[in-house]
């Protein structure tokens, strides 16, 4: 049950995402997904990997060491594209 309310989520955290970033500009879109990724994707979607590999190996431990490796993982790869959002800017084109 815990797995489809994660997968639930993160269904519905993309769809939003998506919603949000339709027809903005590249420094809009990075900074949403950026924030999506650190706040709302990371923890279901370490979970999602996680939980598997430790039952797969059958230890405990096991996931919690993915979880640990995971989390930071993640969290930096939104926060570089939190940061590119950031620091892009905007070219305006002359017509």
């Amino acid at each position: 049950m815990a797995f489809v309310i994660a997968i639930g989520a993160l269904l519905l955290l993309a769809f939003l995402a998506i919603k949000l970033t339709k027809g903005k500009t590249t420094k809009r879109k990075c900074i949403v997904w950026g924030i999506f990724i650190m706040v709302g994707f990371n923890p279901f979607l370490t979970f999602l990997i996680s939980i598997p590999v430790g039952l797969a190996v059958g230890d405990g431990f096991a996931a919690v060491g993915m979880m640990m490796l995971l989390l930071p993982a993640f969290f930096v790869i939104g926060l570089i594209t939190l940061l590119a959002g950031i620091f892009t800017t905007n070219k305006v084109e002359d017509a």
